[in-house]
């Protein structure tokens, strides 16, 4: 199925890029969130009327990103776990429980920025986690677990 995107996708392409995708990914998951659109020829048209609309949106989002970004720059993030005496975790700490503690200590995150590529922390100590911000801005935080009393 032939589209075009109107945001950039990671993997796919960039603003007004048109691609070729599986029917399905376009349908159910591309077209509904307003990530592409059908590349029709009144689409076509469409589109090229308002990209430098979509552009100028674009570079105001990833400006946002970069400054959220440079918040956390010197930002650590202290956590308390119940442990046991060789500092394995009862439980473990999530990407919803990095999320929580963050906009407790005044940095606004969402769960679905929190990346966790090693799965969730279960052992104490620092833990360095990615934030993924934007699609070009990725952070590295600082995560300490602090065995619990």
């Amino acid at each position: 199925m032939d589209i075009i995107l109107l945001q950039k996708v990671a993997n796919l392409g960039q603003i007004g890029d048109r691609v070729k995708v599986k029917s399905g990914y376009a349908r159910n998951f591309l077209v509904p969130t307003g990530r592409a659109t059908m590349a029709t020829a009144a689409n076509i048209a469409q589109f090229e009327a308002q990209r430098h609309i979509l552009e100028a949106k674009a570079g105001q989002d990833l400006a946002a990103a970069q400054a959220r970004a440079l918040k956390f720059e010197n930002f650590k993030l202290e956590l308390r776990a119940k442990a046991g005496t060789e500092g394995k975790l009862f439980g473990s700490i999530g990407t919803a429980d990095i999320a929580e503690a963050a906009v407790k200590a005044g940095q606004a995150i969402s769960r679905s920025e929190v990346r966790m590529p090693t799965g969730p922390i279960r052992s104490t100590g620092d833990h360095q986690v990615q934030l993924h911000l934007h699609t070009d801005v990725d952070v590295t935080l600082t995560v300490t677990i602090i065995a619990e009393e």
